[in-house]
């Protein structure tokens, strides 16, 4: 009873092991695509010039659209223009998409350790 019981953990152990690898190809896939991408993220900044008299000092804030990203610990800021706009949020798209797909393998590949450990611990016989 107990080879029965171990056998029927073996396999489902193999079962999610396939599994798990299944996740990381279609997560890889990702890595593969050629489209180009842009590092950082692409946003409405809302923001008061300081001129007193100025509108936005009563509320009406000045509205630009930015590419922010991370350069050496600090955050670095440029305007977009509006015919950049959408090329460059595609792009800032596909990069965090690219960034999330990569935690995601890590996320994958100590998973699927934890399942290669359990497989070795249920082969090993004892002696």
């Amino acid at each position: 009873m107990q080879k029965r019981n171990t056998l029927d953990k073996l396999s489902q152990q193999r079962l999610a092991l396939r599994q798990e690898i299944e996740r990381l190809g279609h997560t890889l896939e990702i890595a593969f695509e050629r489209d180009p991408m842009v590092k950082g993220n692409v946003y409405e900044l809302a923001r008061k010039c300081g001129k007193p008299s100025c509108a936005c000092a009563q509320g009406a804030l000045h509205r630009s659209m930015v590419l922010s990203w991370s350069e050496r610990g600090k955050t670095r800021l440029v305007s977009i223009s509006a015919e950049r706009l959408e090329p460059l949020r595609r792009k800032s798209e596909r990069y965090l998409r690219f960034r999330a797909a990569r935690a995601q393998v890590t996320v994958l590949c100590r998973r699927i350790l934890a399942r290669l450990d359990r497989i070795e611990k249920l082969r090993l016989e004892k002696p």
